[in-house]
């Protein structure tokens, strides 16, 4: 019999790590909502970019130890800790007190305004701060804009679209940020594994 206790106290105390987990994460939200955000964006910004690195040497058949670079993630940490976090909660706020639940089409409304207006802002806003973190310039900036913006956004406008449709209508307004976080970082993995 005591082996079977000690198991079942052992169960007990490993289910208990999720359940502690996610009470000190409520509690870090309710205290420091935005800190919270940033530090969450921050550092699964810079897993999706690690992971995303690691399926490209993977599909490169390279060591994943051979020119690993170390400041992707530290370029996306620094993105999601300062931008993604801080301005998506900001974001979220607006939404939610500028169009109410109880509002005619609330959900329709959310999403247009999501995505019509923030998601073209927030990848420029992107590709001008990577610019700037990898050191180019602005010629560069405006070449990449002119090769690579427009692909991107309907390529955004494709994927995220059912993702920001549930996320702003479904979500609860405190796990918003971090639902999105989570979905970019299967994104950053999924394009990476299509060579993009």
């Amino acid at each position: 019999m005591a082996p079977a206790a000690s198991k079942l106290r052992a169960e007990a105390r490993l289910g208990a790590l999720p359940r502690r987990a996610l009470s000190q994460y409520l509690r870090l939200l309710r205290l420091y909502p935005v800190l919270t955000k940033a530090a969450t964006s921050g550092i699964l910004s810079a897993l999706g970019n690690f992971l995303a690195q690691m399926i490209e040497k993977k599909q490169e058949k390279e060591s994943c130890s051979q020119k690993l670079d170390v400041n992707g993630p530290l370029r996306y940490a620094i993105y999601g800790f300062f931008f993604t976090g801080p301005l998506s909660h900001f974001f979220y706020l607006f939404l939610e007190h500028w169009i109410p639940p109880e509002a005619p089409w609330a959900g329709v409304q959310r999403l247009l305004l999501d995505r019509l207006f923030f998601a073209p802002a927030f990848l420029l806003l992107f590709f001008l701060i990577m610019n700037f973190l990898e050191g180019k310039d602005f010629a560069t900036f405006v070449a990449k804009m002119k090769r690579g913006f427009w692909p991107a956004l309907q390529m955004n406008w494709r994927v995220w679209t059912p993702v920001q449709f549930i996320n702003v209508n479904y979500v609860p307004l405190q796990f918003r940020v971090l639902f999105a976080n989570v979905v970019a970082l299967f994104w950053y993995a999924y394009l990476a594994s299509l060579g993009k």
